[in-house]
């Protein structure tokens, strides 16, 4: 799907209600687990890639994290998010992008990603998602990503996806990206549905930048 049509895409689909949609979550827990796991400190430069109204970005904040990006391709879903947090919002940078041809100008010390990459179905999309990754990221950055599990649902949002373990995540990432934890999540849907996900965290190899102990 192209850049265009994928925006598109979900712009409709959350602007049906974010609360209605399958990935809503009231908490991150499994996404501060992973930080929590990898040492991530409040100092750490932190990109939400797809964040799109995900309650992350609140949790970041009440924590004391003061560099804060949420990236999305749905400009609906980050205008909800900044109306939910009102003057808190302008503590947040937002950018309206698609992770695959987004280039940050920057680098980030932690990249989270919870159920997008498993939407990048195509060898191109996905080469072109890891590069965007790398080139946000240094020697000792973080990366946790969440995605559906082996078993997990094979669609989402009417949308196909690939189902990994975190074994198959650290395929996908390299050799220079090596695992620190790894958990397995049964998400609830607000439908009352249950998804079953795999979470990662990685660092990068190189020396610890942003996380806690590092230089």
């Amino acid at each position: 799907m192209s850049g265009g049509g994928l925006a598109e895409h979900w712009d409709e689909a959350y602007a049906q209600g974010e609360a209605t949609r399958s990935w809503f979550a009231t908490e991150p827990v499994l996404s501060l687990r992973m930080l929590d796991a990898a040492g991530v400190s409040p100092d750490a430069r932190v990109v939400d890639v797809g964040g799109g109204t995900s309650r992350l970005v609140d949790s970041l904040l009440a924590r004391g994290h003061h560099d804060v990006t949420v990236v999305d391709v749905s400009d609906v879903a980050l205008g909800i998010a900044k109306r939910r947090l009102g003057c808190d919002a302008a503590r947040v940078h937002w950018v309206h992008a698609d992770a695959r041809t987004w280039s940050p100008g920057r680098t980030f010390d932690v990249w989270h990603d919870r159920a997008v990459m498993h939407f990048l179905t195509s060898a191109a999309d996905l080469q072109r998602y890891l590069h965007t990754l790398n080139t946000a990221t240094g020697p000792g950055a973080v990366a946790v990503f969440g995605c559906f599990a082996p078993e997990g649902p094979t669609h989402c949002s009417g949308l196909p996806v690939m189902r990994r373990d975190a074994e198959d995540l650290a395929e996908v990432l390299g050799p220079q990206w090596s695992l620190v934890t790894a958990d397995r999540e049964l998400h609830a849907t607000p439908g009352g549905a249950e998804q079953p996900f795999t979470w990662a965290a990685f660092v990068r190899s190189g020396a610890a930048v942003g996380v806690q102990g590092g230089a």
